[in-house]
């Protein structure tokens, strides 16, 4: 979904993953180890991107989540489940773009914000599970689009987006936070009309470091991912769908090293993760 002319897209996405299985380290954990049962998310959002000429554009996302936290509010030996639900405005995203490395925008590096707008204050939800962080945090990441094959319409791709809180909020901070993601594209499947379908596979890779503060956990904060993701996209004219699945090729998750050390040991993760997008070129 990456513009390569000047112009601009409206996107609607949305996310959703279920986190149900506790992890300690790189291997599942008994459930009864975590106080919290089960994580269920539809995060995704309003989004707006913008090329003004070649060389600058611009990017701002709006999201919003949906989440379902299932969580054990007893005590030791007497379990009790407890379900809350909350929706709310999430972060909202602004970025800037240079594109002029080349002719073709194949190639950009992005600076920008992450703005404290999301809800962290629902007091069912801990900082750690809360929609926003409470934070401003800066954004850097870039990308690049290559070629292999123009006549068997093969194409490579690499980007990469770092992201560090500037401070804390009352008494929490994320830790800093390393996305990238390397792939291949073929865009060979013609649909008639000058409309086509763009099959890709992709490797993400994610780097989480422990949240810090009073209000965190930091010792069942902070992990290492790497997903395995077959996606596609049909352009369609001004019209754009682009879908795929992420599934769980390997995930460290840091955790406390007894449940008696925090009274909760491991983090909850998801099999997979599914995305769609549906957007407007202008």
């Amino acid at each position: 979904m990456i513009l390569t002319h000047p112009g601009g897209m409206l996107y609607l996405e949305d996310d959703y993953q279920d986190q149900d299985q506790n992890w300690v380290g790189a291997r599942a954990a008994p459930a009864a180890d975590n106080t919290d049962k089960e994580i269920e998310t539809h995060f995704g959002g309003l989004g707006f991107d913008y090329n003004f000429n070649r060389d600058w554009g611009i990017s701002l996302k709006v999201p919003y989540w949906l989440r379902t936290l299932r969580t054990d509010a007893g005590s030791p030996g007497s379990p009790d489940i407890q379900t809350y639900r909350h929706n709310a405005l999430g972060d909202l995203r602004l970025l800037g773009t240079y594109t002029g490395f080349s002719p073709d925008m194949s190639s950009a590096v992005s600076l920008g914000v992450k703005l404290p707008t999301g809800d962290w204050t629902y007091p069912d939800f801990d900082r750690d599970t809360a929609i926003g962080t409470g934070t401003t945090d800066l954004l850097l990441g870039g990308y690049h689009l290559g070629t292999i094959s123009v006549e068997h319409h093969l194409q490579w791709f690499a980007e990469a987006l770092f992201q560090r809180a500037f401070g804390a909020r009352a008494g929490y901070r994320p830790g800093n936070e390393t996305d990238a993601a390397a792939g291949l594209l073929y865009d060979g499947i013609e649909l008639g009309n000058n409309e086509k379908l763009t099959a890709l596979l992709q490797v993400i890779g994610a780097d989480r470091l422990r949240d810090s503060g009073v209000n965190a956990d930091p010792p069942n904060s902070g992990y290492r991912r790497v997903l395995l993701s077959p996606g596609l996209e049909a352009d369609l004219g001004r019209w754009k769908l682009y879908a795929d699945a992420e599934f769980r090729a390997y995930h460290y998750a840091n955790a406390a090293p007894a449940v008696a050390t925090e009274g909760t040991q491991g983090q909850l993760v998801a099999p997979v993760l599914l995305k769609l997008i549906v957007g407007y070129s202008f």
